[in-house]
């Protein structure tokens, strides 16, 4: 998956669950600038935290990772 389209969806995901990327950013225990940059695609993609995002938003890593046309 490309970033732009992981980022569109961690920040539709994170919009969708209520959170704001400060509150996601603190549930995560990292800054709203590394939440900001994987929600731009300007950050290199890391399973770990990614794996985090979506146990936090109560998704599955696929469901985060997948797009309908995967």
């Amino acid at each position: 998956m490309e970033n732009n389209q992981l980022a569109q969806r961690v920040r539709a995901f994170r919009k969708l669950k209520g959170y704001t990327q400060l509150e996601l950013a603190k549930e995560l225990g990292v800054s709203v600038a590394v939440l900001g940059s994987l929600e731009r695609g300007t950050r290199k993609n890391d399973p770990k935290l990614l794996n985090h995002i979506a146990k936090t938003l109560e998704i599955s890593y696929e469901e985060l990772m997948t797009t309908k046309e995967e």
